[in-house]
């Protein structure tokens, strides 16, 4: 994908957030909670504007079992959002046709299945439903529970109704996997307050290749070293 289209992809999701979205959530804080909370809006707005391409990982998986699964999981999507037409997503993902038939051999994914499986829960309102779970959590401690739990019943409605406002993302495989690594590299760090020995002895890797990838990848590590 161009620069420019991804520009105005992200202004377009941008304008959507502070035009439609903020407004949804902020009634909904006020219908159950009787006050908004512009941290948590934040917090909200963050967790949508990420890349479609978190996916859960098993905690402490090696990296090369990490990115198999991953790959598995974004492939899967991916096929489901253009039908099992394997021209048509290989010309979305910027990668020869050829190519997408091995990875999708090696990763050992059923295509016809998957057509078949297309119709079922939409996967956006998923992810949203995820990423509004993710920021609420984060206010368990300061909210009276019966309060989080009637919002915590909302949520699926407020997804639904998210998920009909926001426009779709698109990443190309280079962009998809590259997003991934981030992620990944970033969460290790983090459960290993940035020190690099430990965290690529987790992830299987030796620690000259973790300090490329992060190098490569610009991911910020901690002061504790």
């Amino acid at each position: 994908m161009s620069s420019e289209n991804k520009s105005d992809e992200k202004k377009n999701l941008e304008a959507t957030l502070k035009e439609k979205v903020l407004p949804l959530v902020e009634e909904q804080l006020a219908k159950h909670w009787g006050v908004t909370i512009p941290q948590l809006e934040a917090d909200i707005t963050d967790q949508l504007k990420r890349e479609d391409t978190l996916f859960y990982i098993t905690p402490h998986t090696m990296f090369r079992e990490a990115r198999k699964q991953f790959k598995a999981a974004f492939l899967r999507r991916e096929l489901r959002s253009h039908h099992g037409n394997i021209s048509h997503l290989a010309r979305a993902l910027e990668i020869d046709r050829r190519s997408l038939h091995r990875v999708i051999k090696d990763l050992e994914l059923d295509v016809e299945e998957l057509r078949q499986n297309e119709a079922g829960e939409d996967e956006q309102q998923v992810r949203i439903d995820q990423r509004l779970r993710i920021a609420f959590d984060q206010y368990k401690e300061l909210i009276q529970p019966q309060k989080m739990e009637r919002m915590y019943e909302e949520i699926p409605a407020l997804s639904r109704n998210i998920a009909k406002m926001l426009p779709q993302q698109h990443l190309t495989w280079g962009e998809a996997e590259k997003e991934f690594e981030q992620q990944f590299f970033t969460q290790a760090l983090k459960e290993h307050q940035g020190s690099i020995a430990p965290a690529a002895r987790c992830m299987g890797l030796r620690a000259e290749t973790v300090h490329r990838k992060i190098r490569k990848l610009r991911v910020a590590r901690t002061e504790n070293l």
